[in-house]
């Protein structure tokens, strides 16, 4: 499975405000491209985080996009996860509507009844882990159920974890142009943090959209 996270922050690093409400960071051009690197996806990823703060459904704008899509004998929307851990995703969440098939990603400690409540809703749950998800297994089982590319969108505690487990392939940022700050806004890579044996990045792209500035690196899995 190749993975491929994408994020914006804003100039000094953080996603959103330390109340965690989402303010617009990316502008026209840089949706445009998320939209697309969607459409090249076979799924989407986000935590349960993000679902809870934005109750994002992560499908497609743009008709063109899903209509290329089906033409490639693909859905019309690419997939959804959610990895949750703490078994917080809401049984009416805008990801477990209809539009696309959606993955749940839980641990072993989930307890049967949620587990049942989310695949009544529409979800496909995946337990792998003792009390945290546990991603190699779990992303090891999407990647057998077809997903060979997959689109990480957030929030932070993800996608340091991911980084943690050595699974992103590719890391793509758009830093826009407003300041947040806040000590306790959350970052693009949050949990408990490296302190040794840091992920090593080669700077592959920098492109300037609308006013800010899309940085594109490839992960060194040496």
């Amino acid at each position: 499975m190749h993975v491929v996270v994408n994020a914006a922050m804003s100039a000094d690093g953080k996603l959103s405000t330390r109340r965690r409400e989402q303010i617009e960071i990316s502008g026209f051009e840089d949706f445009g491209r998320v939209d697309r690197l969607r459409a090249e996806s076979d799924a989407v990823m986000v935590g349960v985080g993000t679902v809870l703060a934005d109750d994002p459904s992560l499908t497609l704008d743009d008709a063109e996009h899903k209509r290329a899509r089906e033409q490639r004998g693909k859905p019309a929307n690419p997939a959804r996860v959610v990895a949750d851990s703490r078994i917080r995703t809401p049984p009416d969440a805008s990801v477990l509507n209809d539009d696309a098939l959606t993955y749940l990603l839980v641990s072993e400690a989930a307890p049967t009844d949620f587990i049942e409540q989310m695949e009544d809703a529409g979800a496909t749950v995946i337990a792998a882990g003792e009390d945290r998800v546990d991603l190699v297994t779990t992303l090891a089982k999407l990647a057998g159920d077809g997903i060979d590319q997959l689109l990480v969108e957030g929030g932070g505690e993800l996608i340091f974890s991911l980084f943690e487990a050595g699974l992103v392939d590719e890391f793509s940022v758009f830093v826009g142009p407003t300041v947040i700050g806040g000590r306790d806004a959350p970052t693009l890579a949050d949990g408990e943090g490296f302190i040794e044996a840091f992920p090593e990045l080669e700077l592959a792209t920098v492109d300037r959209l609308d006013d800010g500035v899309l940085l594109q690196w490839t992960v060194d899995d040496e």
